[in-house]
């Protein structure tokens, strides 16, 4: 997949992690996005590594909820520690 499907995927991912996660947080829709960009890669790796969910290796339903479960741990890890 293409830097930039990447970067789409992460933002879908971002928006979606955010709206499931409500909450102020510092930087926004910079930030958002970088977490969920972070979080598809998280994502895939994580579910690789386990075999429990798919990859985000390609546009599917699938590969979003896989990019959101990264992004959600992300944006966790993100606010705990900027408490």
């Amino acid at each position: 997949m293409g830097i930039l499907s990447w970067i789409v995927l992460g933002l879908i991912a971002g928006i979606l992690a955010k709206w499931i996660i409500p909450g102020r947080d510092p930087g926004g829709f910079i930030v958002t996005t970088l977490i969920g960009i972070a979080g598809a890669f998280v994502g895939g790796y994580l579910g690789t590594v386990t075999g429990l969910g798919g990859s985000v290796s390609q546009f599917s339903l699938e590969g979003i909820v896989t990019a959101v479960i990264g992004a959600l741990v992300l944006l966790v890890l993100y606010r705990a520690i900027r408490r």
